[in-house]
């Protein structure tokens, strides 16, 4: 489906680093309507977008300290395609009444599959920093969502150790390129 939408595979990068921006302006407006504590990006650093490149290994990492995702989140945002989380969260807003929340860029729900152009696999590490009314008592639990693209995915609670960079909230996104698409490991590459 990805390679019938887009025809340039350089617009994954696009499309990953929007869904990030997305994700960075949902954690800032629910910290400005008071559903988040300010104490928590102190505790997590600034608010931030990283591409990290590996040519040895042959892979391209994207992570941010935004919102975050649930397991439920994962699977209904990345397990279902033409889905959009953040569509779904501008709705929310407007329901409340909260009003802003109309700068958000993704809102189609495909952009995060054209990963797939490049990828052999990709995973997605996450850790909520709003959690369900059902798991406010809980600590946020480090989930993965991994796919070959398929159609097939796997979720599961990863340790903690493997999630270290995000802090106590965001989303990590590691892509295995294909073997004609490892160029997008090299830094110079991601820069143009």
């Amino acid at each position: 489906m990805t390679n019938s939408i887009y025809t340039d595979k350089e617009v994954f990068i696009r499309e990953l680093i929007s869904n990030a921006s997305d994700a960075l302006e949902k954690y800032r407006f629910l910290q400005s309507t008071g559903s988040i504590s300010s104490t928590a990006e102190s505790s997590a650093g600034p608010l931030e977008i990283n591409i990290l490149t590996d040519s040895t290994n042959g892979t391209l990492t994207i992570s941010d300290n935004g919102i975050g995702m649930s397991r439920e989140e994962l699977v209904s945002n990345l397990g279902t395609i033409a889905r959009s989380g953040t569509k779904h969260f501008v709705e929310q807003q407007q329901k409340q009444n909260n009003g802003a929340a109309d700068g958000m860029i993704g809102q189609f729900g495909v952009g995060f599959y054209s990963s797939f152009m490049v990828s052999d696999t990709v995973s997605v590490d996450s850790i909520p920093a709003v959690l369900s009314s059902s798991e406010a008592t809980t600590t946020p639990t480090p989930t993965r969502w991994r796919s070959d693209g398929s159609g097939l995915f796997t979720v599961e609670q990863v340790e903690e150790s493997g999630v270290e960079a995000l802090g106590s909230h965001g989303s990590k996104i590691e892509m295995i390129l294909k073997e004609d698409c490892k160029d997008f490991a090299d830094p110079e590459k991601i820069k143009r």
